[in-house]
């Protein structure tokens, strides 16, 4: 397990620091994979009112967002992964005292964990997804809404942003397409055929920028024809059913003033699996303005 530790501000994102930034977030374990110097433990405070938007990796491809007050995770994974992993999540369940809503990309349980999404049921006041995990939700007692790409929807922010008592904020979000249908190939999934249409990435508008999620995915023509957002979540992973590693510096060089905060690397303990080991690092090395390249620890905030 990484050290538990506390940082105070927030990740460099610009400027001659940037590559000491990496360095002091970064290290390469015993086993040869690249990992977090140390998690940040979090807390209800960070689900309370702000007045900007601030984004957290809680580690492997989860994170968390409070856009002026509008809370929401993608894909969280708080405990229970059925994989041994290299440090616990930095916030439990049982600390989240309220949430807008949780997004989920696919069926996958590094992005879709049931027992995350049932231990927030009590907190969370909605989840979405597209159609086919949306179903599958429900089936498990879960309040899933299923929608199909391209399909924009709202999340609506139940507090205040900040001291001033302004009206909370709203966020939209727009499922991307994504190619991750990989489960045809497996005798293990062959109970149905897995479409394109079941897995997503999202495209996020909040008030202070626009955040992207392209989602685990092989690199699509529509993915580099996007307009260009402030924030990319990176999955970096060099595996054929994910971008690999030359498409993702594809794809980081046509926003080439998008920041990159790379997430899908330095969780899971599985040294021999390409979908686990990115390294921000090298990532850093191989794209224009590097100083986007971000690899905050879990738990600690980058501000929109």
């Amino acid at each position: 397990m990484a050290q538990q530790g506390t940082v105070t501000g927030t990740v460099e994102s610009a400027g001659a620091g940037a590559e000491a930034a990496l360095d002091a977030r970064v290290v390469t374990n015993d086993r040869g994979q690249a990992m977090p110097s140390r998690t940040v433990a979090m807390g209800a405070d960070a689900l309370g009112p702000r007045a900007d938007t601030a984004i957290w990796w809680l580690g492997g491809a989860g994170f968390l967002v409070n856009a002026r007050g509008a809370t929401f995770m993608v894909d969280p994974v708080l405990g229970g992964f059925d994989m041994p992993v290299l440090f616990d999540a930095p916030l439990a369940p049982e600390d989240v005292p309220a949430l807008d809503a949780l997004l989920v990309t696919h069926i996958d349980n590094d992005r879709f964990s049931r027992l995350t999404c049932k231990n927030l049921m009590h907190v969370c006041k909605g989840y979405h997804a597209p159609a086919y995990v949306a179903q599958v939700m429900r089936s498990e007692g879960l309040a899933g809404t299923g929608h199909g790409i391209g399909e924009t929807f709202a999340i609506a922010g139940r507090q205040a942003d900040g001291a001033d008592g302004a009206a909370p904020a709203t966020v939209t979000a727009r499922l991307t397409p994504a190619w991750h249908n990989w489960q045809n190939d497996s005798k293990k999934w062959g109970y149905r055929t897995w479409e394109r249409e079941d897995y997503c990435g999202y495209w996020l508008d909040t008030p202070d920028g626009s955040i992207w999620l392209p989602g685990d995915s092989k690199l699509l023509p529509e993915h580099l024809e996007m307009p260009e957002p402030d924030l990319i979540m990176l999955d970096f992973s060099d595996n054929e059913w994910h971008i690999t590693f030359d498409g993702a510096v594809k794809l980081a060089n046509a926003y080439p003033h998008a920041r990159l905060l790379c997430i899908h690397w330095g969780t899971v303990d599985a040294p021999d699996w390409t979908t686990f080991n990115g390294d921000p690092r090298n990532l850093a090395r191989h794209v224009i303005n590097p100083e986007r390249v971000l690899a905050p620890l879990p738990g600690e905030p980058v501000v929109l």
